[in-house]
């Protein structure tokens, strides 16, 4: 496959300076002039209703809205389907009704394409997007993504130049170097991601909120010292779900179970909209065989309805009723489970497993 395609096609060699001169001058949020149908489409999005936000896209195109949003709504949708291939097309048309002028939309159009490439696989073609977002503008998104995909080639040497460059850019951004962190420890390269860990504490000149400085002890699995930390963030922000999930997590990892679950109720009994504690609440519950909580616990997050959080909450309650032994009720759950998410292999193996019950 040509990788000229993927990013910026309808620019030549001989307009480039020009074209990029022109983005200083020209930029603007690309999603803010979407119409009626193509809101309504992205708010179905929001709430990962997928098929519903495409059935809005074709009304949009029928009503002749903006069709270069169409077309990326249409991509971010297929995404969310794991269609990649659609998704890919969608972005391309996306690009290729540009007016010529490199706009923000521009560069989150092309961030979207790489998604769908490395979604189908191509990591090539992912990678290549990157670099040529790379030649236009050097982001540390972007140059952080390029690593990743760099990884997945088996390009250690030069994804981690890339991983270099992305925390050199933004220097204080501990969620950046957690996410490189993880990056290298799942392509097994742990003693490497340490490296950015330690890094950022040693940092003398830093100021490392207690926050922060939790996380990272977590990641190093120094949890006794994380949860020192972490109390004290928790201390200064009763209301802080990401403080409370850390903390709990930290507990959860040195065994201690029963104080987390505490930690958990504690935030929920003020805080009753927080899915996420919900879920690892359920899912320390469930470590503790406490299954009936659990599921309670699951269908409380449900409740408070963050689309984020769904997807897990929805595996998980399939697990507390495979645990409870109502095996019917699990099965009928999976089976809409994976009409929502067909690409979930974890759960296409306990579906089968399920089958056998």
């Amino acid at each position: 496959m040509a990788r000229t395609d993927t990013l910026f096609f309808y620019l030549t060699m001989k307009r480039y300076f020009f074209v990029l001169i022109a983005a200083l001058a020209f930029i603007l949020a690309g999603c803010s002039r979407a119409n009626s149908k193509t809101e309504e489409g992205m708010q179905q999005i929001s709430a990962l209703q997928y098929s519903d936000a495409l059935v809005l896209f074709d009304e949009a195109q029928e009503a002749g809205e903006d069709m270069r949003l169409i077309a990326r709504g249409r991509g971010i949708a297929k995404l969310g389907q794991a269609d990649y291939e659609g998704a890919r097309d969608s972005f391309l048309e996306a690009l290729s009704l540009s007016d010529g002028f490199i706009r923000d939309i521009d560069y989150d159009i092309n961030y979207y394409l790489a998604d769908a490439y490395a979604g189908l696989g191509d990591y090539e073609a992912a990678e290549a997007v990157y670099s040529s977002i790379i030649d236009l503008r050097e982001e540390s998104k972007a140059y952080y993504l390029r690593g990743c995909m760099r990884l997945k080639l088996d390009m250690f040497s030069m994804a981690k130049d890339d991983f270099d460059k992305a925390a050199s850019i933004t220097p204080d951004d501990t969620a950046l170097v957690i996410k490189i962190f993880m990056m290298l420890d799942d392509a097994g390269y742990k003693e490497a991601g340490l490296e950015y860990i330690s890094g950022i504490l040693d940092g003398s000149e830093k100021n490392i909120s207690a926050l922060d400085k939790g996380k990272l002890y977590y990641y190093m699995e120094d949890y006794q010292t994380a949860a020192v930390s972490l109390e004290e963030a928790r201390n200064a922000d009763q209301d802080s779900a990401e403080a409370t999930l850390y903390l709990g997590r930290s507990y959860e990892a040195i065994g201690e179970y029963n104080y987390a679950s505490n930690v958990y109720e504690s935030f929920l009994a003020r805080n009753s909209s927080e899915c996420l504690i919900y879920d690892q609440l359920a899912i320390c519950r469930m470590k503790l065989g406490e299954y009936a909580k659990a599921l309670d616990a699951i269908q409380a997050g449900m409740q408070a309805g963050d689309p984020s959080v769904m997807r897990s909450l929805a595996f998980n309650e399939i697990v507390a009723y495979e645990h409870l032994g109502e095996f019917k009720k699990a099965q009928a759950l999976i089976g809409s489970y994976l009409e929502m998410y067909p690409e979930d292999e974890a759960a296409k193996r306990e579906q089968i497993f399920l089958q056998t019950r």
